[in-house]
């Protein structure tokens, strides 16, 4: 049987110093994430704080659908870089505005995860946060195009 559709229930939301989807600059905001207490206890986040880094994945709620990308498109709208189709990118015009980020977890406190390099805008709901182990980490080399890297060089700070 094929599913042609499914709900989501956020498990909570940022909160963050940005409410704007400013491209660059993610480590300088500070951020964390707030568990929906009407479905979980503290107990939910016990043992992450024993990992380095957490993934999440947020939904870019924001994200208007007649803005929704399905076709290619530069990155960004740089005509200097290539016309790339949108599963070969990040944006966050994504068909099912999904976004994935791995964060340095700095703590845990009750039900609030606080984290490095989460860029996601104050309010949006996350939808799951896994730990990262070396062992779903990619084996060998990574590659990636030059204008891939250029994108990514004031990314973080």
């Amino acid at each position: 049987m094929t599913v042609s559709h499914f709900t989501l229930k956020p498990v909570g939301a940022v909160r963050s110093g940005r409410d704007e989807p400013i491209d660059d600059g993610w480590d300088a905001i500070p951020a964390h994430i707030e568990l929906d207490d009407n479905q979980f206890g503290p107990e939910a986040l016990f043992g992450l704080d024993g990992f380095s880094h957490a993934e999440v994945i947020f939904l870019f709620d924001r994200v208007a659908e007649e803005k929704i990308e399905r076709g290619a498109r530069h990155p960004r709208g740089n005509k200097d870089w290539p016309l790339i189709g949108i599963f070969a990118q990040r944006g966050k015009n994504r068909p099912n505005r999904l976004g994935h980020t791995i964060c340095r977890i700095l703590k845990v406190d009750g039900l609030t995860l606080y984290l490095e390099g989460l860029d996601a805008i104050d309010g949006t709901p996350v939808l799951d946060i896994k730990p990262v182990m070396s062992g779903f980490l990619p084996r060998g080399e990574v590659s990636e195009p030059d204008w891939s890297l250029e994108l990514m060089a004031g990314y973080w700070s």
